[in-house]
């Protein structure tokens, strides 16, 4: 089962590099403002169409997005504590190290995809075109999210208390990728990309760090 975990995310690792070069090259027609190219141009036109844009929806899940940040931090912060009171970084929690190294990867394909603009979103930000691909806000979420519901089943001893925890930011991971998509300022390709990539470094943290506990 834990080898099985492994060539999941192997797959969907692979996934996201084929999704992520069909985006690039299949069915790209000027459909987005100031006629700016997009793939899947007919996937992505009909989903748009059918959701609209709701600026609302974004404003929300943009300052949610402030969630995932602030777990995060709190994470480091703990791991910080551990490191000032063990003394040696090498006595702070390896699943915690690991998770520093995870946030490390999720902020360098962040600051890649900024640079190397795949297409834009579907709708003008305050009047400017801002690169779309993938969803930085479903790889944030479902990269800090999933991974602090790991730390949570490790470090909560209260079966119902981590219960609750767990179950809430599961419902909070599925309100914040739909709520992007309804929102109208991503193509569904976008999310889709970010879900891949997301999903996949997470079953690889599983892989290489819980599984190992």
């Amino acid at each position: 089962m834990k080898r099985k975990n492994f060539y999941i995310a192997l797959c969907l690792l692979t996934m996201f590099i084929i999704w992520t070069l069909l985006v690039c090259f299949a069915d790209v027609r000027a459909i987005g403002p100031r006629f700016s190219r997009v793939g899947f141009s007919t996937l992505n036109e009909f989903v748009h169409t059918l959701t609209g844009t709701n600026m609302l929806l974004y404003e929300i899940t943009d300052w949610l997005g402030l969630v995932p940040i602030a777990t995060a931090l709190g994470f480091a912060i703990f791991g910080l504590v551990q490191l000032i009171k063990r003394k040696s970084l090498f006595k702070v929690d390896y699943n915690i190290l690991a998770l520093g190294v995870f946030y490390i990867i999720v902020i360098w394909v962040y600051i890649l995809f900024e640079l190397v603009i795949i297409n834009y979103r579907p709708v003008l930000i305050n009047g400017y075109l801002e690169a779309s691909y993938p969803s930085s806000t479903t790889m944030l979420v479902i990269s800090v999210m999933t991974t602090a519901i790991m730390q949570f089943e490790i470090r909560i001893k209260n079966h119902l208390f981590r219960k609750i925890i767990c179950s809430a930011i599961s419902i909070f991971v599925a309100f914040m990728v739909i709520g992007r998509l309804i929102s109208g300022v991503h193509w569904i390709s976008d999310i889709i990309g970010g879900a891949l990539f997301s999903l996949g470094i997470v079953i690889m943290y599983h892989y290489f760090v819980v599984d190992k506990l």
